[in-house]
């Protein structure tokens, strides 16, 4: 692949930025763009150096959807035999935490892609949407399970049946977004987050975020006792003993992730 359809640029404190860079088309995600991003998400989940990961389209634009180009000649053979869910498994299994931030349009799987993220900034300009139905298809990588789960069924309804867009506002009100900033204070935000999330125990970071992801779709007693076993289980880690440690003793953690 000639064209770097992502930049990855790693800050100090342990946090690496993903910025999609299609700006031409508003940064369509194509199959090579996916491929791009899931192979980089993956070196990120097993790089030690990272801690916390920032996804963002840049200041314009998170991401307009799919490149429907793509769509004018493909059959289902086609669509079957490109297995994308590879790609979107690779954030599905990233283990750290992901922020996204968001400015402008996240429609169809951009939104989708915002979804995959555990915190979303968005600022003010941002447009989120599942507007598949005006061109005769549905969401098919999360669209309709994500948004459910994020904001209830009749919420998730009318934006997936009538396509049409919610702003930052609405998108903060139903809870689909974490914070709304202003528009040049996403991504900076999203830094900052990241960068505190950077400073806490990987390993607890790591067993909040499997608990978390895979409760909801458990009962409640199951899902409960897996909460209560992982938290046994950080009891004999190192961070835990250093994080009561440093907390009595009125200084930074210095946690080493096992």
């Amino acid at each position: 692949m000639e064209e770097s359809l992502i930049i990855c640029e790693k800050q100090e404190e342990g946090v690496s930025v993903i910025t999609l860079n299609r700006p031409k088309v508003r940064n369509a995600l194509n199959s090579e763009l996916r491929q791009q991003m899931a192979e980089l998400f993956i070196q990120l989940n097993e790089d030690p150096e990272t801690k916390a990961i920032v996804l963002t389209g840049g200041d314009k634009v998170f991401a307009a959807g799919a490149d429907i180009n793509d769509f004018l000649t493909a059959k289902t053979v086609d669509v079957y035999l490109r297995r994308s869910e590879r790609y979107w498994r690779a954030i599905t299994d990233c283990q750290k935490p992901i922020i996204a931030a968001v400015n402008g349009y996240a429609l169809g799987g951009g939104c989708e892609l915002a979804m995959h993220a555990d915190i979303i900034v968005a600022g003010k300009s941002a447009k989120f949407g599942q507007p598949e139905i005006k061109i005769g298809l549905m969401p098919g990588a999360g669209g309709t399970q994500r948004l459910f789960r994020a904001i209830g069924k009749h919420k998730a309804m009318k934006m997936i049946l009538t396509g049409d867009m919610i702003d930052a506002d609405e998108a903060d009100r139903m809870g689909l977004v974490s914070e709304v900033v202003a528009d040049d204070s996403t991504l900076t935000r999203a830094i900052e987050i990241a960068t505190q999330l950077a400073s806490y125990s990987p390993i607890a970071l790591t067993q909040i975020k499997e608990v978390s992801m895979l409760g909801p779709d458990m009962p409640l007693d199951s899902a409960l006792a897996l909460e209560r076993k992982a938290f046994q289980i950080l009891f004999d880690t190192h961070d835990q003993k250093e994080g009561a440690k440093a907390f009595l003793e009125k200084r930074p953690a210095e946690y080493k992730g096992h």
